[in-house]
């Protein structure tokens, strides 16, 4: 479905993968990759965002690089530079509300919904991905809704005080990479903030639970169910 392009981001060209519905219209997701980098299974998650009515960008965050072991991946990981990553998914985003505000309102015809979709776009990422979408939605003011998949990174500094979107964080119970306990306590600290945030938890589910080309940890219920939650949760927030 979707075709690599370019977009400007601090003054230099980034590429990534996008997908839009037919009608070329529709919220807008900056989708963000795990430490394995811009691979087929995540072009194939911004496809199906596409398919729910969505246009959806992943930027290419190693530049043309992929990991096929761990030891790659995390080499990669520790190569890249996190505030210029940041810029590239905020750049994402932008490029995305510009492809909006030039499609014209969306068909749904809401008052007041084609001023929301030019100003604001969803963040969606896995694993280190969600980590940078935490991080991206305290820096952006026009990221609108946040979804964390078991969103980690350790070299992050989030200050949550600068959070403005509503975030939905998930997280699988065997999860011992990015354990459950760090989802509650981040819930615990938005809360106490007055922020907006669900949490979710699978029971059963390990880390990587939503990644259905690691056959090895995919449990197909808790990743339909995310799936669902992810779509209806970004309906409500981007009010489509």
């Amino acid at each position: 479905m979707g075709q690599r392009v370019e977009f400007p981001s601090n003054s230099h060209t980034c590429q990534g993968y996008f997908t839009s519905p037919q009608s070329g219209k529709g919220p807008a997701v900056v989708v963000i990759q795990e430490w394995w980098g811009l691979v087929p299974h995540i072009e194939e998650v911004v496809d199906r965002f596409a398919n729910e009515g969505f246009i959806a960008l992943a930027p290419d965050l190693y530049h043309g690089k992929t990991a096929k072991s761990p030891d790659d991946a995390r080499k990669l990981r520790m190569e890249m530079d996190i505030e210029r990553a940041e810029r590239e998914i905020a750049g994402a985003g932008e490029w995305l509300l510009k492809r909006v505000e030039d499609s014209g309102p969306p068909l749904s015809g809401q008052p007041g919904a084609a001023v929301l979709h030019r100003k604001t776009y969803g963040v969606v990422g896995f694993c280190l991905g969600g980590g940078l979408a935490q991080y991206t939605a305290t820096r952006e003011s026009k990221v609108g809704a946040v979804v964390s998949f078991y969103g980690g990174f350790k070299e992050l500094s989030i200050d949550w005080k600068s959070l403005r979107a509503p975030i939905l964080l998930i997280y699988g119970e065997r999860d011992q990479s990015v354990t459950p306990e760090q989802g509650r306590q981040i819930e615990g600290t938005l809360k106490k903030m007055g922020k907006s945030v669900q949490l979710v938890i699978y029971p059963g589910a390990d880390h990587a639970f939503f990644n259905d080309a690691r056959k090895e940890v995919y449990k197909p219920d808790a990743a339909a169910d995310a799936w669902k939650r992810t779509i209806d949760f970004l309906r409500a927030t981007l009010s489509r």
